[in-house]
């Protein structure tokens, strides 16, 4: 006899996401919209996983899937205007600070701006989403699958005549027990850039963070996330992205966010930045991946 197929963990049991609230079995009704701290959310309950969007950014803030642990960390207090901390932040079309205006939004205008859903559909496996953000003569889609596993593609069309150069990535805050405790497995030999230190670097063995991280690896491709405190190992695969980056404040406070808060996560990122930013020309096509499950 079959066993039972395990259900999504409630809040209390280990899913404490600010957001584990809003979602409640809806039969038949994988989607529906809501609101939380001014911003339109975008609910997605489904047998194989529950996840939250929002309009603004066209950001996933929330993934579970069935049985397991939140993926994905979230701040639990949002500021009334900005960049919600927290999900996959979709830095486009700069990442860090703009190249030549001092004054323009770090990490670009798409993680300010409202998205439109222009498709969404639901099948025995999980959804498949699309948001659309068109800015001047640049558009932008993010592609999402989510079910046992989170799969996110964002493309990027350039419909001027002229060519340019942008930078891209998908900013994952990926959910830990506790940051001193995981280890990040998968760039050993790698060379990249620090961008604390401002000088070259290159990983060697397993990465932990001891007071704080930013580097840009020159490497995409899979890397783990070693849990130690919840014996979880978490799978997240670039693909072909130029550049992985990995990033925590350590000690130095963010906004809005207590210290204990911020020992919840450890942001690894899909990118293409820095010496690999993208230039394309006149019709061109850039594409960013990022995958992540439970292995």
């Amino acid at each position: 006899m079959r066993s039972p197929r395990p259900q999504l963990l409630k809040a209390g049991e280990g899913s404490d996401h600010p957001l584990a609230g809003l979602l409640r079995p809806a039969a038949g009704q994988p989607f529906r919209w809501s609101e939380q701290q001014g911003r339109e959310l975008l609910l997605v309950e489904h047998p194989r996983c529950q996840a939250v969007f929002s309009r603004q950014g066209g950001q996933l803030l929330h993934f579970q899937p069935r049985g397991e642990r939140p993926l994905l960390w979230c701040a639990t207090r949002w500021p009334k205007i900005g960049a919600i901390r927290g999900g996959v932040p979709v830095c486009w079309p700069w990442f860090g600070r703009h190249p030549m205006e001092g004054g323009w939004p770090h990490h670009g205008w798409a993680r300010l701006s409202d998205w439109r859903l222009i498709h969404k559909e639901a099948d025995a496996e999980g959804v498949r989403l699309v948001w659309r953000l068109e800015l001047h003569d640049w558009q932008v889609e993010l592609a999402a699958e989510l079910g046992e596993r989170l799969s996110l593609q964002l493309v990027t069309c350039h419909r001027d005549s002229e060519p340019c150069v942008f930078s891209h990535a998908l900013h994952a805050y990926w959910r830990v027990s506790d940051v001193a405790r995981v280890g990040l497995l998968g760039l050993d030999g790698a060379e990249g850039r620090d961008l604390m230190s401002r000088e070259p670097c290159r990983q060697e063995g397993e990465l932990r963070v001891i007071d704080g991280c930013h580097q840009v690896f020159q490497q995409g491709g899979r890397v783990k996330i070693q849990d130690a405190g919840w014996q979880r190992r978490l799978c997240i695969d670039g693909g072909s992205n130029p550049n992985t980056v990995v990033w925590h404040p350590g000690s130095r406070p963010l906004s809005e966010v207590s210290w204990a808060e911020g020992l919840g996560f450890l942001s690894v990122q899909g990118a293409a930045c820095g010496e690999d930013s993208v230039e394309l020309v006149a019709g061109a096509e850039a594409r960013l991946s990022l995958k992540a499950w439970v292995g």
